[in-house]
């Protein structure tokens, strides 16, 4: 919706509600969270082939703070490039943050970072998404979703000491306190949620065909501090299927290989890092790491969120 912005933002709203309505019948172009969403597609179509009679999948809803007005375009839009979603929460220029709980929602994505920063204060999992700077072909059959350990998965306990007294500080505490969970991070539900339908597939010998897989892909160590984050998983009774310990190295060549549908990082140079590589990068606002928020929001257009 680059050119919708635009148009609202220069010559405000009415002139671009004129504008939706006239193009209508012109589907919009994919957006950064289009591939992921056809691979949550893809893996909805599996479990219905092996469980014909349950409703436990993927549960796709589209909100906008977008008029009523422009839903044409955007069911348009939907039926053009084949998609199966059916719930709409259209809220005329109101934030449609308000209505996240009432969806059950595991899951927040926008590109609107205040929006996001208003779904992480309510607690709600939630990210920026942003667009990478190339495009890079991801897997057709199978849904793979990376994520930052601390401050992501987990909370940003061990970020504050680093910050605070340093890495040798920061190793120290993770040895002493190995067999203590950390706490639990913003998307650590959404992890919950991937893993209950990985274990759907496990159920039926499809543990190697699984069409989900899930990544942790963290700075942190091995040897002086990747226990803890593992036994945390474990205590929670989650796992990854990969996990990779960079001890402080650049994410992206990493992610290059993995191809994600999606990155989630709570640091905004690692999302960068991520996006020169082509990957969808998410970025958490939650944690020590985060810059001072703005106390006004600049003027945003209705978008789909």
């Amino acid at each position: 919706m680059d050119e919708e912005q635009r148009i609202y933002t220069e010559q405000g709203v009415e002139e671009y509600v004129r504008y939706q309505l006239e193009h209508e019948n012109e589907p919009f172009s994919p957006g950064p969270a289009f591939p992921f969403v056809k691979a949550l597609e893809a893996v909805n179509r599996r479990l219905r082939e092996l469980y014909p009679d349950s409703e436990d999948v993927f549960d796709i809803v589209l909100m906008t703070n977008n008029h009523a007005q422009v839903g044409v375009r955007l069911i348009n839009s939907i039926n053009h490039y084949d998609l199966f979603i059916e719930r709409f929460c259209m809220t005329g220029g109101n934030s449609p943050i308000c209505y996240l709980k009432a969806y059950h929602t595991n899951l927040y994505l926008s590109a609107d970072a205040e929006k996001v920063r208003e779904a992480i204060d309510e607690g709600i999992a939630a990210a920026t998404i942003f667009s990478p700077s190339r495009d890079v072909a991801v897997s057709q059959s199978q849904l793979r979703v990376a994520f930052d350990g601390d401050a992501v998965l987990f909370s940003d306990e061990s970020e504050r000491i680093v910050k605070a007294h340093g890495l040798d500080r920061f190793f120290e505490h993770e040895k002493a306190h190995e067999n203590k969970p950390l706490a639990q991070g913003p998307l650590k539900g959404f992890l919950e949620a991937l893993g209950r339908l990985q274990k759907k597939f496990y159920s039926k010998g499809l543990r190697l065909e699984c069409p989900i897989r899930t990544y942790l892909v963290t700075a942190r160590s091995a040897a002086s501090s990747g226990a803890r984050a593992l036994k945390t998983l474990r205590s929670w009774g989650l796992e990854t299927d990969e996990a990779l310990f960079l001890a402080g190295a650049p994410k992206g060549p990493l992610l290059e290989k993995i191809r994600p549908h999606i990155f989630f990082d709570d640091q905004m140079f690692h999302v960068a890092g991520a996006q020169e590589m082509g990957t969808v990068a998410a970025h958490v606002p939650y944690g020590v790491a985060q810059t001072p928020r703005r106390t006004a929001p600049a003027k945003q257009a209705p978008s789909a969120q």
